[in-house]
């Protein structure tokens, strides 16, 4: 597992700004099409659980800030969960969220490599800040997670006495994120077209988190198996009326066949 070489860090002043209007923030595109649909596919459950919603902030590629020694800083996570916040009242769009002053430090942020890769593990402190050491550092974010879509590869940190050390996967090869108390994991299958390894979120009982279309297809299944049941229940109700009915014939070719014979029914009883 590739961990980051710590190194001194000299003494920061980390402040909360909020960003100014015109800043101008970095418009580095994406790296390529995998990262949008891995984001994607990581929020779109979250959506079906209000509690993990309500007041939170689910992001992709979006500006977490600082600022060092008076100098703002800011790096775009691939994906971020951050709860609560502060509810946005402006009437323009949100591009950035600094900690403190607009809610909590995020719960968790993540990393998508390609096949080639920057300062994701950077810990450089003084000239060009590096991701690790601004997560690490100065948001203290307490999961950093870096993943490689190509290979399945996960790699979990926890931040612990202010340092970020791997965190042991459980017995299905899981890990629990804090603040949102679901396990995350590696998948692999087809979705929105793309064939190949996903992160995906899992209770605590080990329930997979569903796609929209996966929730439809599974209620999809249980309105055909309840027709199924339904069906089979009619089917028996209509054999017992059958059997019922043969039973009734029987008994009044039974009764026939007495009076025929002279005997009345009625005092055999």
């Amino acid at each position: 597992m590739t961990t980051a070489i710590q190194t001194p860090a000299p003494q920061l002043a980390i402040t909360w700004p909020l960003l100014p209007e015109d800043f101008i923030l970095p418009d580095d595109p994406v790296e390529n099409t995998d990262q949008p649909l891995l984001a994607a596919a990581l929020r779109q459950p979250l959506t079906s659980f209000p509690e993990l919603c309500q007041d939170a902030l689910i992001v992709s590629n979006f500006a977490l800030c600082a600022a060092i020694d008076a100098k703002i800083i800011c790096k775009a996570p691939d994906w971020m969960y951050v709860r609560p916040v502060q509810p946005w009242r402006k009437n323009t769009a949100r591009r950035s969220y600094t900690p403190h002053t607009e809610g909590t430090i995020p719960q968790v942020v993540m990393e998508f490599l390609s096949a080639t890769y920057g300062e994701e593990y950077s810990v450089e402190s003084t000239e060009n800040i590096g991701k690790w050491f601004f997560y690490e550092r100065v948001i203290q974010v307490p999961r950093y997670v870096i993943f490689r879509p190509n290979t399945g590869r996960i790699e979990v940190y926890g931040l612990e006495s202010g340092h970020y050390k791997p965190q042991e996967a459980d017995e299905s090869g899981r890990y629990l994120i804090p603040g949102l108390d679901l396990f995350l994991g590696v998948w692999e299958g087809t979705h929105e077209g793309r064939t190949g390894f996903w992160l995906r979120w899992w209770d605590a009982q080990g329930n997979l988190l569903l796609w929209s279309e996966e929730q439809r297809e599974a209620e999809r299944q249980r309105a055909e198996a309840e027709s199924q049941r339904a069906e089979a229940e009619r089917q028996r109700a209509e054999e017992a009326q059958a059997l019922l009915a043969q039973e009734r014939e029987r008994t009044q070719s039974l009764l026939a066949k007495l009076r025929e014979m002279g005997i009345d029914p009625e005092q055999l009883q």
